[in-house]
């Protein structure tokens, strides 16, 4: 996979010098390989019609099974809004399911679709061959100590509780 629009770097980097910003407050890079990360992502699964939002909540659909609208948007940590146009993107392809919930007509249910499953299959294949090419040149030692570092950062940074309020601190200014 090539992306003309990104410029390749020699897979020996001992001799290179970090960006700027790196020299100073490394963590910084994050934010830069965030944006590379997602444009990858999103350029590989462009062909497939889909964005990593719609793989993230049909991933999160498929391994909890059907769950209400209002626990998919906290466990995507996402707005509500932004939620409702990604389930009425997947619901246009034939991805996932809504109906309201028997037990409480105020609330919908959301399901994925035997169609929404083999999605994720075929663009698993896709996701997984960015990631190699990300991850190109290390070795799996170095693959798992880059996880666990990671893995670290998140969970020190308050994880998914310090996610969800960035996102919530955002849409407060946003309004």
């Amino acid at each position: 996979m090539t992306h003309a629009n990104v410029r390749r770097v020699p897979k020996i980097t001992k001799e290179s010098t970090p960006p700027g910003i790196a020299q100073r407050w490394p963590t910084l890079l994050m934010i830069k390989l965030g944006r590379i990360t997602m444009h990858r992502f999103s350029e590989a699964l462009e062909p497939f019609g889909v964005r990593p939002r719609h793989v993230a909540a049909l991933i999160e659909l498929r391994d909890r099974g059907e769950l209400t609208q209002q626990s998919l948007c906290g466990q995507l940590h996402l707005d509500p809004t932004n939620l409702v146009a990604i389930l009425n993107e997947l619901e246009q392809r034939g991805y996932a399911k809504r109906r309201r919930d028997p037990e409480d007509r105020r609330r919908h249910l959301v399901e994925v679709s035997k169609k929404g499953i083999a999605v994720i299959e075929k663009v698993s294949e896709v996701m997984d061959g960015v990631e190699a090419e990300l991850l190109d040149g290390f070795e799996p030692a170095e693959r798992e100590q880059l996880e666990l570092l990671l893995t670290s950062i998140w969970e020190r940074s308050g994880g998914y509780e310090a996610w969800s309020q960035v996102a919530a601190d955002a849409d407060d200014k946003a309004a």
